[in-house]
C-alpha cells in the first residue's frame, strides 16, 4: 500500500508498504485523511529529539472502518467514521497507576516513537478507535489536535467565573478557545497573525491581542480591570511566551503548559512565590477529551473550513511542508489524502 515516509530531515517520499492485517481484537482502518502537525513539521525539520528516522508520520486520523477482527465488541460496523487514540500507556508507570494514561512514561505516540498513520490502511486494537457518528471522515482529522487543546483546559480547571489567556491560535490553540468558551469563560486569545485572532472570535474568544502589534501588558490591564487573567494556557512552546504566561497570570493564577521551549527559559522565579501560582502541564488528551470534541464537532458550530489550509495527496505532501516550513505561522493545518 501507498505510504508517506520521512526517511531523514528536510526529506519526505511515497513508499510502497505492505497492507496490515487486523488481528484478533484488531479494526482494520481505511485511511481517509491525516493531518500533519507540528511535530511532524519538526521531524521534517530535524528538530524532534524523540523521533527516531525513518518513520511514517501522523496521528491526526479520519478515517472510515474497513473491517472488524474477531474478539472486537459490538458499536464497530464497517463503513462508520472513525478517529484514532493514538497514544499508547504501558499500565504500570506512576502516571498510568494514577489514571493520567496521557502522560504515560513510556507513552508511544504515532508518527514519533512509532511508525504513524499516513498509509492507505491502519490496524490497530479496537480500544484506540474512537467512533464519530455524523462527522466526515475529513473532520475526524481535526478532533485529535483539537482535543490537546480541550485537556489543556481540564488541567486548568477553568470555570465560567474565570478569564482565560490563550498564547497562540493554531490548531490546539483553538481547540482551548473552544473548550474554555463551552465552560463559559470570558476568553482573550493572542497571536500575531490577524486572519487566525478573527477566526478565534468565531469560535468563542471575547477578546483578542495581537502581540506584534499591540501592548500586551497594557491590553490586558485593561479587559481584567488590573487583575490580569486567571488562567494562562501557553500553547506556543517559546522561551517569550513561557515568561510572559508567568509574568501576565493573575495572582494565585494558574499557569498550563502545553507547548515546550526548545530551549532554557529564565524565569523571575519570585513570581512562582509571590503570586502563588499553580504551574502545570498538559500532554496529549484522555479519552473523554476526544469524546467531547467529538460532541463539539456534532453540533455543527464549527468552521471547519476554516481550520483547514490545505488538502493535498501523498505525491504533493513534501512541497506543502517544504512550503509550511517556510512559513510555518502562515498554515494552519495540512491534510494529506488517501
Amino acid at each position: 500500500m501507498k505510504a508517506i515516509q520521512i526517511p531523514a530531515p528536510a526529506v519526505l517520499q511515497v513508499v510502497d508498504i505492505p497492507k496490515p492485517e487486523a488481528k484478533s481484537g484488531e479494526v482494520l482502518l481505511k485511511i481517509k485523511f491525516v493531518g500533519f502537525c507540528g511535530s511532524d513539521l519538526n521531524t521534517f525539520l530535524g528538530r524532534n529529539p524523540m523521533v527516531k528516522l525513518p518513520v511514517i508520520p501522523g496521528h491526526e486520523v479520519g478515517a472510515v472502518i474497513e473491517s472488524v477482527a474477531p474478539g472486537v465488541p459490538g458499536g464497530f460496523e464497517p463503513g462508520m467514521s472513525v478517529t484514532v487514540n493514538p497514544y499508547t500507556n504501558c499500565g504500570k508507570c506512576a502516571a498510568c497507576r494514577n489514571g493520567r494514561v496521557n502522560a504515560c512514561e513510556h507513552n508511544e505516540t504515532f508518527g514519533v516513537q512509532r511508525n504513524g498513520a499516513m498509509g492507505e490502511y491502519l490496524a490497530l486494537p479496537w480500544q484506540k478507535v474512537i467512533p464519530a457518528p455524523g462527522i466526515s471522515p475529513r473532520d475526524c482529522a481535526l478532533i485529535e489536535p483539537m482535543s490537546v487543546g480541550f485537556h489543556a483546559v481540564s488541567r486548568g480547571q477553568v470555570t465560567d467565573i474565570d478569564t482565560v489567556l490563550v498564547i497562540g491560535c493554531g490548531m490546539i490553540g483553538c481547540g482551548a478557545i473552544v473548550r474554555a468558551a463551552l465552560r463559559g469563560a470570558t476568553v482573550i486569545a493572542m497571536d500575531l497573525d490577524d486572519e487566525k485572532l478573527e477566526l478565534a472570535k468565531r469560535i468563542g474568544a471575547r477578546y483578542t491581542i495581537n502581540s506584534q502589534t499591540e501592548n500586551i501588558h497594557e491590553r490586558l490591564l485593561e479587559i481584567t480591570e488590573g487583575l490580569g487573567p486567571d488562567v494562562v494556557i501557553e500553547a506556543v512552546g517559546s522561551p517569550a511566551t513561557y515568561i510572559m504566561a508567568v509574568n501576565e497570570v493573575a495572582f494565585t493564577g494558574r499557569v498550563v503548559c502545553i507547548g515546550y521551549a526548545k530551549s532554557e527559559v529564565t524565569f523571575q522565579t519570585k513570581y512562582f512565590v509571590q503570586k502563588e501560582l499553580d504551574i502545570r502541564g498538559s500532554r496529549n488528551a484522555l479519552p473523554e477529551d476526544f469524546r467531547a470534541v467529538v460532541r463539539y464537532l456534532q453540533q455543527d458550530n464549527c468552521p471547519r473550513e476554516d481550520l483547514i489550509s490545505q488538502i493535498v495527496t501523498p505525491e504533493e505532501a513534501f512541497a506543502a511542508m517544504q512550503k509550511w516550513s517556510a512559513d510555518p505561522g502562515k498554515i494552519f493545518r495540512i491534510l494529506v489524502k488517501f
